[in-house]
Parts: structure tokens; sequence; C-alpha cells
């Protein structure tokens, strides 16, 4: 009655080859798109039965490999709150380039579309593990991230965060910098 193709949800395969129901192999965000896609179904659809197949037996009991993958679907809920999170402590820098100028790194207070009361200073951050460096607008003020505000800090907000980098050429507190 019906066929499983989950996978062509997150892949956007919807040939044959891509109209099938193992999901192994997925990323994260491709995971959550599934899940948002099951989200949608179930809050505007009423269920009429369980597929028999990789993720329901024919007692319509969930599988192993049902369990599996709602495992890695909170996995990657846990890693997207993470990231967002980090983006709130460091939100992405605005950006533009020409040939003229080269390129021009600023913070805002909306900049990396991170509402906020403060606009930051751009900075280079290095993830570990991660290749190169993305700029982030940085506080420059107040306590650093994470810790209530007391007398015991040096008022440079997350200056100091050992995985962050000045511009070579850029003043230390500009809001904007030309590289």
């Amino acid at each position: 009655a019906g066929r499983d193709a989950t996978r062509a949800f997150a892949s956007g395969d919807f040939t044959p080859a891509g109209l099938v129901d193992n999901v192994s192999g997925l990323s994260p965000s491709e995971l959550l798109s599934i899940h948002s896609w099951l989200s949608f179904y179930s809050h505007n659809y009423d269920p009429v039965g369980k597929l028999v197949g990789r993720f329901y037996d024919e007692n319509g009991a969930p599988t192993e490999a049902l369990r599996e993958v709602e495992a890695a679907i909170e996995e990657a809920l846990k890693f997207q709150a993470e990231s967002e999170q980090k983006k709130q402590q460091f939100p992405p820098c605005n950006s533009e380039w020409s040939s003229a100028t080269g390129t021009r790194f600023w913070c805002s207070r909306q900049s990396g579309g991170v509402q906020r009361d403060w606009a930051g200073v751009p900075r280079q951050l290095h993830r570990p593990g991660s290749p190169g460096s993305v700029c982030v607008c940085v506080r420059s003020t107040g306590p650093p991230w994470g810790q209530p505000d007391s007398s015991q800090h040096s008022d440079r907000g997350d200056l100091d965060n050992p995985q962050l980098r000045q511009y070579e050429g850029c003043h230390p507190l500009a809001q904007q910098c030309v590289l």
C-alpha cells in the first residue's frame, strides 16, 4: 500500500535510486531535515498505520534501525543546539569584498543574523579540528561568556579566548577591519 522513501526527503533525489528507506550515511543536517518533515506530518495529519519494513516490524513495533536513526537525530539536535549557542557567543561577522578595497569585515548589533545589545569586534575564530578560521564578532567589554557579572573579571569580554586571533593590521578595538 505504501513505500518508504525517507531518504529522498533529505537528499532531494526522487529518482528510483533515491526513493529508498535507507538513511545511513546521511549528515546531521540531512537527518534534521527528516526530523522536521516527520514533525510537520505528525502535527498536521492523523496516522493511519505503519509501513512494515526497515523501521517497523509486522506488528507495528519499532525496529532497531528506527532506534538507531532516532538516536542519530537526537545527536544532531544536540549538535544544532550547541552550534546555536556558539553562534550567540561568537556571531559571524558581516563581510564584503571588492577589487578596489579588498575584504572588509565588520560587526553590528545584528551581524550574523544574531540580535544582541553589543556590536563587538572582528576576530578570527580557530576551532580545534577545523581547517582555517572564520570571522566572528567578539564582545570586548564585560565578563567572558558564561561567567556571571562580577568584579573578578578583566572587563574584556571574550577577547582573551584562546581560540581567537586578532586580524593583523587592524586596531584591537575597531568594529571593522579592511584587509
